[in-house]
């Protein structure tokens, strides 16, 4: 029998690929579009990471929540420097939710604040694929924009309290699979991966429409 981290991996596949495949995040890491879109992009992560971490400290010491919450994952502190960097001092006052950011947040907040396993799907689609796919994301940023390698404009993307990527997602595979959950949570918890993905492919859509390429 499968694991359960193999099985949210299998059954979210499809719309991993999704997201990942979105025309505006292959136009942004082709280089096809400005510094802009990218500031743009990292604003809307601002309103995701806010309402995922803005409440995590009531969950740390959840049964089911609590296992997951790591201090070292937290990327609010570093989306601020990097909204700051890529906006000016002023950022705060200027920033704004498109509403597939808006709808995105909004779910999370809900499932920080009523349901410890849908934070935990969330958890688990942000945190990880930022560990992965996030670190094709800083190196192109790097190369097409000229940020300092892992400085202002892409510390969200760098760990350091994360020395060993590899193991630590491992690590959180491992915890995922000791979830004291029963297989019909197991089964909402696949269920809203999903929904996180599909919500997250809505911001890339509402980007891609605000950012067309010039024909």
């Amino acid at each position: 029998m499968d694991s359960f981290s193999a099985l949210i991996r299998t059954a979210s596949h499809e719309q991993h690929m999704a997201a990942e495949t979105s025309t505006f995040m292959s136009d942004l890491l082709g280089g096809r579009l400005g510094v802009a879109a990218y500031g743009r992009y990292t604003e809307q992560l601002w309103f995701v990471y806010e309402a995922l971490e803005s409440g995590a400290g009531r969950l740390a010491a959840d049964p089911v929540a609590g296992p997951f919450i790591r201090p070292e994952l937290l990327r609010l502190p570093a989306l601020e420097r990097d909204l700051a960097h890529l906006r000016g001092p002023g950022w705060r006052a200027a920033l704004s939710a498109l509403p597939a950011t808006r709808a995105y947040a909004d779910r999370v907040r809900a499932c920080t604040e009523h349901w410890p396993g849908g934070y935990v799907a969330h958890h688990y689609t942000r945190y990880l694929g930022d560990l992965s796919g996030g670190q094709v994301i800083r190196d192109r940023a790097e190369k097409t924009w000229g940020f300092t390698k892992k400085g202002d404009g892409v510390r969200f993307y760098v760990f350091e309290g994360v020395a060993n990527p590899a193991a630590f997602k491992q690590g959180y595979r491992r915890t995922l699979d000791a979830i004291t959950v029963d297989d019909l949570e197991k089964q909402r918890i696949v269920s809203e991966c999903n929904r996180a993905f599909a919500l997250n492919t809505a911001v890339f859509r509402a980007l891609g429409e605000e950012f067309p390429l010039s024909a």
